[in-house]
Formats: C-alpha cells, sequence, structure tokens
C-alpha cells in the first residue's frame, strides 16, 4: 500500500461541507509557515488516507487532521490544528482540560447540524490557482 506519510501536516475535510469549506479558507489565511496541506475526504488522497490509518470513510462525520504520522479526529484534530497554526490561536490549547467525550459532544453538535446549518456544495472545493500545489488530491506517493 503507498504511505500518506509526509514531512508536513494534512487536512482531510469534507469536501460538499460549507463550513469545512470555510474552515480550510480560515487555515489557510492563518498557516504562516505554509506547513499544511490539504485533501477532500472524497478524494482518491483521502480515501486512502483513511483506509491506511483505519477509518471509515462513510462512518465519518469529521475532518481528520494527519499529524506526525497519526490520525486524529474530532475536537483533538481541532484543538491539534489550532496548536500548530501557532500565534494565539494556541490560546485554544485550554480546551485539554476539558474530558475528551464533552469535548466531543460538542463536535458532534456541530457536525450533525453542520449541512443544515451552513449548506452543502454540488461539488467539493475547487482551490485557486496559486493555492492549488497545497492540495492533494491524487493517490499518495509511497
Amino acid at each position: 500500500m503507498q504511505s500518506t506519510n509526509t514531512s508536513h501536516q494534512i487536512l482531510l475535510f469534507d469536501g460538499v461541507c460549507n463550513l469545512c469549506n470555510a474552515v480550510v479558507q480560515f487555515v489557510l489565511r492563518h498557516d504562516k509557515h505554509n506547513q499544511l496541506s490539504f485533501a477532500s475526504l472524497q478524494s482518491p488522497f483521502g480515501k486512502a488516507a483513511l483506509q491506511q490509518h483505519g477509518l471509515e470513510s462513510k462512518d465519518l462525520k469529521t475532518f481528520v487532521y494527519l499529524r506526525d504520522e497519526k490520525a486524529y479526529t474530532r475536537s483533538t484534530a481541532f484543538i491539534y490544528l489550532m496548536r500548530d497554526l501557532g500565534g494565539g490561536f494556541r490560546l485554544l490549547e485550554v480546551c485539554w482540560i476539558f474530558p475528551r467525550f464533552l469535548r466531543d459532544a460538542v463536535y458532534h453538535a456541530v457536525s450533525r447540524t453542520r449541512y443544515s446549518i451552513f449548506g452543502k456544495s454540488a461539488e467539493c472545493y475547487v482551490p485557486s490557482e496559486d493555492l492549488r500545489h497545497r492540495f492533494l488530491d491524487g493517490l499518495p506517493s509511497a
């Protein structure tokens, strides 16, 4: 099997979710060191990464953050993502004080209502030409 390991972090997101696309736009604006790459969960890369980490795409209502060769989901993925953005976003690490079941309950509440509140696109997000190199939509390289 091909590996999804890279020298930086990868955010896997629901490409048809408007909230998820807004999160990607936010991260692109605040990732000052261009350390993050992106792939939709629906892409060949996203599907292969999920499989490699033992995650089921049909049951996944979260984004996945690949960091240090591990896959993080739900609130844990969010906290690590904010930590890696650095600056004032690191203050969100205070969320670690809450038990995971509480953090994930909040995450699930947002996840369950994301399409009804924020909407859904008919197709996956397509980045502009100058950001295209940050998106991994093909199969992962070995």
